[in-house]
């Protein structure tokens, strides 16, 4: 019987954790904006004093929103 202590993956933290492949956070959202991007130009553009998570994600959705708009209104 083993204790609840150290007991899961990984060998009780014993060596080195697998090394995960990074997944962006567009391809999270399923998005083709770039979340990332965006949320370095809230930061850096003094928009406000913190940027929440969920921010760059909304902006990026609606910023695709808009582009798929206007090329679906530019075919006609």
């Amino acid at each position: 019987m083993t204790s609840g202590a150290g007991a899961g993956k990984g060998g009780a933290g014993r060596g080195k954790p697998k090394a995960t492949k990074s997944v962006s956070r567009s391809s999270k959202a399923g998005l083709q904006f770039p979340v990332g991007r965006i949320a370095r130009f809230l930061k850096a553009g003094k928009y406000a004093e913190r940027v929440g998570a969920g921010a760059p994600v909304y902006l990026s959705a609606v910023l695709e929103y808009l582009a798929a708009e206007v090329i679906y209104f530019a075919n006609f």
